[in-house]
């Protein structure tokens, strides 16, 4: 019995040796992976501060960035433009799409599903109408819009995956049609909860739920920056049993997953961030649906890297969708929701051709 003791425990120790191995050489591709979209973002960010409807000069702009703001090389007006108007909206950009990006990329993993995305599946939308209600009967208030967007994309979330689960399980069909329905009856709140208001709120109203990234406040953004750190925080923590899920919930039960309180974490932590951007932003659509894909095709399948990898190429992608939304016609602007989907549904159709 010893002997045969002896024999296994080198089989164990080079199993064990094999995993730590494994655990290492991802970690390190994570962080190459993420520090190069970390640079990546920085040079977006800089470049679109120096854009917009008002030129400013762009050296200038840029030792301006780099100093604080206390180079005195702008005047009073351009500095205003750059640090009260410009750089606000441009975090909130990048807080908005890592928060969708991030929550699309669990969701697939989740759901074992390429299509499943916030706003495809009416979570957007259910977060829309808590953000539209707070409104309408609590008013303004900074942080009753971004509670009453999360209880409303979580109900979104519960309700889309009950209907979409049937005896064998989830279909990308049935979840796909579950979302049009909860999003078609999420319109029908919408318009009423509008004929509650004047014309000039209406207008707004309208504007915002296309995705307007235009009313960015240092308030709002530490709550955008608060929840999107946490958020994707909790989801990457959550990346090996999403990982195992991928194999199956069945297969990941037996490996040890808890698989119903690893599905409402990641629920909650999704819920969070997609409310919390909605409210913040509008219905900026498709972006938990093209990043996490390129992501994905780029690098490995990994949750473990997906996810941060995700977040931060989302919020690049935001960032310049906003910059051209904001450029391209200015000094009008675009929604950026309608630049994003000028991306997201092609990449839709797509993978519908594939499946």
């Amino acid at each position: 019995m010893n002997t045969s003791l002896n024999k296994k425990t080198p089989v164990i120790s080079r199993n064990a040796a094999s995993l730590d191995h494994s655990a290492r050489a991802t970690f390190r591709k994570t962080l190459v992976v993420c520090s190069a979209l970390s640079i990546m973002l920085l040079f977006i960010v800089i470049v679109a501060a120096t854009l917009g409807s008002e030129r400013l000069p762009v050296v200038d702009a840029l030792l301006a960035l780099f100093t604080g703001g206390n180079s005195g090389a702008l005047t009073a007006t351009q500095h205003a433009i750059l640090f009260d108007i410009r750089l606000p909206r441009i975090l909130l950009a990048a807080t908005v799409g890592a928060s969708l990006a991030a929550a699309g990329a669990s969701y697939q993993a989740l759901l074992r599903n390429a299509l499943a995305e916030p706003y495809l599946l009416g979570i957007s939308n259910g977060a829309a109408v808590g953000t539209m209600v707070a409104l309408v009967f609590f008013g303004a208030n900074e942080w009753t819009r971004p509670l009453m967007a999360f209880a409303g994309a979580l109900a979104a979330t519960f309700v889309v995956y009950r209907l979409a689960r049937g005896r064998a399980g989830t279909s990308p069909e049935r979840l796909i049609l579950a979302g049009v329905i909860v999003t078609t009856f999420q319109s029908s709140v919408i318009v009423f909860i509008t004929t509650l208001m004047d014309a000039t709120r209406l207008r707004s109203f309208t504007f915002w739920l296309l995705g307007d990234l235009s009313q960015a406040a240092s308030g709002s953004l530490w709550i955008a920056l608060v929840s999107t750190l946490a958020g994707v925080a909790a989801l990457t923590f959550k990346a090996r049993p999403l990982n195992l899920l991928m194999l199956g919930e069945r297969d990941a039960f037996d490996l040890g997953v808890e698989v119903e309180r690893v599905r409402l974490h990641v629920f909650v932590a999704a819920s969070l961030l997609v409310g919390v951007s909605v409210a913040l932003s509008g219905s900026v659509g498709y972006v938990g649906l093209v990043v996490p894909h390129l992501v994905r095709m780029s690098t490995s399948g990994d949750n473990r890297l997906t996810i941060p990898a995700a977040a931060l190429a989302g919020a690049s992608f935001v960032v310049v969708a906003d910059t051209l939304a904001r450029t391209v016609i200015a000094p009008r602007e675009l929604p950026v929701g309608a630049i994003t989907a000028l991306v997201g549904a092609p990449l839709f159709i797509y993978l519908l051709k594939r499946r």
